[in-house]
C-alpha cells in the first residue's frame, strides 16, 4: 500500500482479499477435498480415542464400585460374626454368672438351715435340761 494508490485499488484489493478468503473457505468445506477428508479422519480419531478412553474410565468406576460392595459385604459379615461370637461370650458368660448366683445361693441357704437346725438343736437341749433339772 503506497501513498499514490486510489479507492478503487483500495476497494479491489479489499474485495479480492475477500473472494480469496471465501474460496479458501469453500475449498475447506468441499467434502471430496483431502485437507477436508484428512481432519475429517482425525476428528473421527479423536472421537473414538475419546470414547474408548470414557469406556475405560467407566469400567474402572464399575469395577471400583464393585470392589467397594465386595468390601462392604466383607466388613458386614465380619462384623455380624464378631457379633455373633460377642452374644455368644455374653450369654455364656450370664450363663456361668447364673450358675455360680445359684451355687451362691444354694450354699446360703444351706448355711441357713444348718444355723436354723442349730438353734432349734439348742433349744430343744436346753428344754430338755429344764425339764431334768441338769
Amino acid at each position: 500500500m503506497s501513498h499514490t494508490d486510489s479507492i478503487q485499488d483500495r476497494l479491489n484489493r479489499a474485495s479480492e482479499a475477500k473472494n480469496a478468503l471465501l474460496a479458501k473457505f469453500k475449498q475447506a468445506a468441499d467434502p471430496k477435498s483431502p485437507e477436508f477428508v484428512e481432519k475429517m479422519r482425525q476428528r473421527e480419531s479423536i472421537a473414538k480415542a475419546r470414547a474408548e478412553r470414557e469406556s475405560q474410565r467407566k469400567a474402572a468406576r464399575e469395577e471400583h464400585e464393585r470392589e467397594v460392595a465386595r468390601q462392604a459385604a466383607i466388613a458386614a459379615a465380619a462384623e455380624a460374626e464378631a457379633k455373633r461370637i460377642a452374644e455368644e461370650e455374653a450369654a455364656r458368660a450370664a450363663a456361668l454368672a447364673s450358675a455360680e448366683q445359684a451355687e451362691r445361693q444354694y450354699a446360703l441357704e444351706a448355711e441357713q438351715k444348718a444355723a436354723r437346725d442349730a438353734r432349734y438343736a439348742a433349744r430343744k437341749a436346753a428344754k430338755k435340761k429344764r425339764r431334768r433339772g441338769y
